[in-house]
C-alpha cells in the first residue's frame, strides 16, 4: 500500500474508534521524499525523537513549515533543549523537573508538554511513577512557559493485549483524575498513548494522540 493509502485506512480506524484522536507520523525512519507524500496525503502533525534529524528535516521542509505541527516524542536530554524546544510545538516525554526548569530557562513562547508516565513499571522505560504526578504537577505551577496539556505512555515492547488494556487504562484513570481538579496550567485534556502496533488498542482506551511509524510506510 501507499503512504496515502496507509493515512487514510489509519484515519479511518481512528474515526471508528475514537474520532476525537490526532495522528501524529513518526518519521524518525524516512526522508524528504515519505515527509513530502506524507503532507501530500493530508498529514500535518510530525513526531521525530532525535534532535539532530528533527532540526535537518525542518531545514528540508522548511518551504511547507507553515503546513507542519512538529511534535518531539523522544528523550530529551538537558544540556539538549536550547536547541529544541523553541522548533516544536509540543513535547511528549517531560518526565522530570530538572527538564521542566531548562524549559522554562530556554522557551520563548508556552509549550504544549505531555507528563511521561511509565504506568508499566518497566525498569528501561522513562517517565514518571503514577504517584509522583500531582507532586510534579504543583511544582509545575511555578514555570509559565510550560503547559501541562496531557499525559504520555510507552507500553513494553511484549505486552500482551489485556496488559496493553489494562496500561492505558490506567493511564486514562490518571488523566480524568488530574482534568477534574481543573488545575490552570494542568488541564491535562489528553492521552498520548499507542504506536503501530498497539493503537487500536490505546484508541479503544481513549488516546487523543497515536504515534504511528511503520504503520504508514509499509
Amino acid at each position: 500500500m501507499s503512504i496515502k493509502q496507509n493515512v487514510q485506512q489509519i484515519n479511518k480506524n481512528i474515526q471508528e474508534i475514537n474520532a476525537n484522536a490526532q495522528l501524529v507520523a513518526v518519521t524518525k525512519y524516512v526522508g524528504e521524499e515519505e515527509m513530502r507524500e506524507l503532507l501530500e496525503a493530508g498529514m500535518c502533525h510530525f513526531g521525530e525523537n532525535r534532535v539532530a534529524a528533527l532540526r535537518e528535516k525542518q531545514s528540508l521542509l522548511e518551504d511547507v513549515s507553515d503546513s507542519i505541527q512538529w511534535h518531539f516524542i523522544g528523550n530529551l536530554q538537558t544540556r539538549a533543549v536550547k536547541d529544541v524546544i523553541n522548533q516544536i510545538d509540543y513535547l511528549h516525554s517531560l518526565d522530570r523537573l530538572k527538564l521542566a526548569k531548562e524549559i522554562q530557562k530556554r522557551a520563548n513562547h508556552t509549550i504544549q508538554c505531555f507528563l511521561q508516565v511509565n504506568v508499566s513499571g518497566e525498569e528501561s522505560k522513562s517517565g514518571i511513577h503514577p504517584a509522583q504526578i500531582d507532586e510534579i504537577i504543583e511544582q509545575m505551577a511555578a514555570f509559565d512557559k510550560i503547559h501541562i496539556n496531557g499525559l504520555m505512555t510507552m507500553a513494553p515492547i511484549d505486552a500482551t493485549d489485556s496488559e496493553l488494556q489494562e496500561y492505558f487504562a490506567e493511564l486514562k484513570s490518571l488523566q480524568e483524575n488530574i482534568a477534574a481538579k481543573k488545575i490552570p496550567h494542568a488541564p491535562c485534556t489528553e492521552l498520548s498513548m499507542g504506536m503501530s502496533r498497539d493503537y487500536l488498542i490505546a484508541l479503544e482506551e481513549g488516546a487523543t494522540y497515536v504515534r504511528i511509524g511503520s504503520a504508514l510506510y509499509q
